[in-house]
């Protein structure tokens, strides 16, 4: 499982002309699911995410997590996270789980994360999307479950 972690000062998400998700301070976290991943892999990213001290201190010190200011998490499912790139132009995203696995792993990180006492909020998963968000800082981590 891979997910680009973005911290923001404001986010949304809108899927045929609704907004099904906006956050505030938070983070944006794209989630992609490859066909080798487990509930495992979901619960070792939902226990790491929110607990990443990227939110600055008083003094300007990346002190904090999304649990300490009390932030929020823009959630994305993000196939394409694993295409693969090495031959041709085309992305080919056989390394990316099917749909039902997919779907199934991305609600129970959701559901994961918000028993770490962050509120989650959702786009629309296997519809096309857009997501607006303020990068702040610019702050963009990329997480993979498998380099633990």
């Amino acid at each position: 499982m891979k997910a680009v972690v973005q911290r923001t000062t404001e986010a949304k998400v809108t899927a045929e002309g609704k907004e099904p998700g906006r956050v505030d301070k938070g983070l944006v976290v794209l989630l992609g699911v490859s066909r080798e991943d487990t509930e495992e892999d979901a619960l070792y990213l939902a226990k790491k995410i929110p607990h990443l001290r990227i939110f600055e201190d008083e003094n300007e010190k990346m002190n904090y997590s999304a649990v300490d200011v009390e932030g929020e998490i823009l959630s994305i499912s993000q196939f394409t996270l694993f295409g693969d790139t090495r031959k041709g132009r085309r992305p080919n995203f056989m390394q990316a789980a099917k749909p039902d696995m997919a779907n199934d792993l991305y609600e129970k990180f959701n559901a994961y994360v918000r028993r770490e006492g962050i509120p989650v909020v959702t786009g629309s998963f296997g519809e096309m999307m857009q997501v607006d968000l303020v990068n702040d800082g610019p702050v963009t981590l990329i997480l993979d479950s498998k380099e633990r």
